[in-house]
C-alpha cells in the first residue's frame, strides 16, 4: 500500500500558513512515510514560509478580487482559470488522499478541483467572521473545523466541528525556554522585555506608536523585541539599539515568547490562540481594519476573562502609557491576567483537527 498523499492549501498571511503548517506537522508525526505537498500563491509569503518548515509547495497565479475599482480586478478571470487548470493538473499527478484548506487565495481553486474529483475535503476557519474564501467552499467541503462557537450563520451546521485553532507544538510549555531565549535575543536577565507582535505583515499604528515610544521604553529599562513586519523594517531599522531589537519577522516565536515579560499584539485569530497557550501579560490593539470589526471581538472575548488588556486605536495616544505602566508595575495584575489567558488555551486544537482529516480517510478507505 502507498503512503497516504496530503494536499494542503493555505496563505496570504502567517494566519492561514501557520494553521496549514501545524497540521502537516501533526499529520507527518502519525504517518512519518506521508508524502505532503502545498499549495499557494505565488509571490505571497507562504513561497518562502513553507519550504523553510521543510514541504513541497506549489505557487499558482492567483489574487484576491480588490473591494474598490481596480485595472487588476480585469485579470482575476483569467488568473482564476489558470489556477483551475494548474490545480487540476497537480491533484492528476499527486493524487492527494484528502485535500485541506486553511483560507487564502489559493485554497480557492485547489479544493475545488479536489472536491470535483470526489477527494475528501476539510477547510478550517480561524476567524470568528468567516473568509470568502472558505465561505465560497463550504458548500463543496466534507468538514469545516472552527475556533468560534456560532459560525453556522456561516457555515452549513451539520460539518461543523468546534477544535478551536491549530498553534505551533513549540509554544506548549515555553517555560522551561525562558534562558534560552534571553541568551537567542541577546538579552539581560535583570531587566523587563516587551514583545511587540503587529501581525507577519505589519501594522503601520503600532509600528508608529513604538517608533514615538522608544524614548519612553528607554527611561523605563525595558528592552524591546519589535516585530515590525517587512513591510516597515526598512523604514524602522535604523531606530535598532542595544535595547530595541527590530526585526522583520522572528523565525524562532516559541523563544520570543518565552523571553518575553510583557506582550503588545493584534489581536487576529491566530496570535489570540497562540497567546492563550503562551499565557504571559497581553495588551491587545486590534486592527479596525478587518471585516466586522473581528479583532476587536476576538480581543473582548479574553479581556472579558479577566485574561488580558485592550486600547483602541483611536486611544493609542492618549492611553497607552497610562496603561502600559500600569501593567508594567503591578505585577499581581501581570500574574492575574497570565492565570486567567492561560485557563482559555485550547492546546489539543491541531490533534482534533487531524482526528477529522483520519475520519475522512477511514469514510474513503
Amino acid at each position: 500500500m502507498r503512503p497516504y498523499r496530503f494536499v494542503i492549501s493555505g496563505g496570504g498571511t502567517g494566519g492561514h500558513i501557520y494553521p496549514a503548517i501545524a497540521i502537516a506537522n501533526e499529520l507527518r508525526q502519525r504517518y512519518p512515510e506521508a508524502e505532503f505537498l502545498f499549495v499557494g500563491a505565488k509571490d505571497r509569503m507562504e513561497m518562502e514560509k513553507v519550504p523553510q518548515a521543510g514541504y513541497a509547495i506549489e505557487g499558482l497565479w492567483i489574487s484576491g478580487l480588490q473591494r474598490n475599482l481596480k485595472l487588476s480586478n480585469l485579470v482575476f478571470p483569467f488568473k482564476l482559470a489558470s489556477s483551475l487548470i494548474q490545480s487540476s493538473s497537480i491533484i492528476k499527478r499527486f493524487k492527494p488522499d484528502v485535500a485541506i484548506g486553511t483560507g487564502g487565495y489559493a485554497s480557492a481553486p485547489m479544493l475545488k478541483v479536489a472536491s470535483s474529483r470526489n477527494i475528501p475535503c476539510l477547510i478550517q476557519e480561524q476567524n470568528s467572521h468567516a473568509g470568502i474564501t472558505n465561505k465560497w467552499l463550504s458548500k463543496n467541503v466534507q468538514k469545516i473545523c472552527v475556533a468560534y462557537t456560532g459560525m453556522e450563520k456561516f457555515f452549513p451546521k451539520d460539518k461543523l466541528v468546534f477544535t478551536g485553532n491549530p498553534v505551533r507544538q513549540d509554544l506548549i510549555d515555553i517555560s522551561s525556554k525562558r534562558m534560552e531565549g534571553q541568551s537567542f535575543f541577546h538579552l539581560d536577565p535583570s531587566k523587563k522585555t516587551l514583545l511587540i507582535l503587529g501581525g507577519s505583515l505589519g501594522a503601520r499604528r503600532v509600528n508608529q506608536l513604538i517608533h514615538k515610544s522608544l524614548p519612553f521604553f528607554e527611561a523605563q529599562g525595558i528592552q524591546v523585541i519589535w516585530q515590525c513586519g517587512s513591510f516597515y523594517f526598512e523604514e524602522f531599522k535604523q531606530f535598532g539599539t542595544d535595547h530595541i531589537q527590530i526585526h522583520p519577522f522572528i523565525n524562532r516565536m516559541d523563544l520570543a515568547y518565552a523571553a518575553a515579560d510583557i506582550i503588545l499584539s493584534r489581536a487576529g485569530a491566530l496570535s489570540v490562540s497562540e497567546l492563550c497557550l503562551v499565557g504571559k501579560p497581553v495588551i491587545f490593539i486590534p486592527s479596525p481594519n478587518v471585516a466586522e470589526d473581528h479583532q476587536t471581538k476576538n480581543a473582548l472575548s479574553i479581556v472579558k476573562e479577566d485574561a488580558a488588556l485592550i486600547i483602541r486605536e483611536q486611544d493609542l495616544d492618549v492611553q497607552f502609557e497610562t496603561i502600559f505602566l500600569g501593567l508594567y508595575r503591578d505585577e499581581l495584575l501581570q500574574a492575574t491576567l497570565s492565570k486567567n489567558i492561560g485557563k482559555l488555551a485550547k492546546p489539543n486544537a491541531t490533534k482534533d483537527i487531524v482526528a477529522e482529516v483520519e475520519k475522512l480517510m477511514r469514510d474513503r478507505s
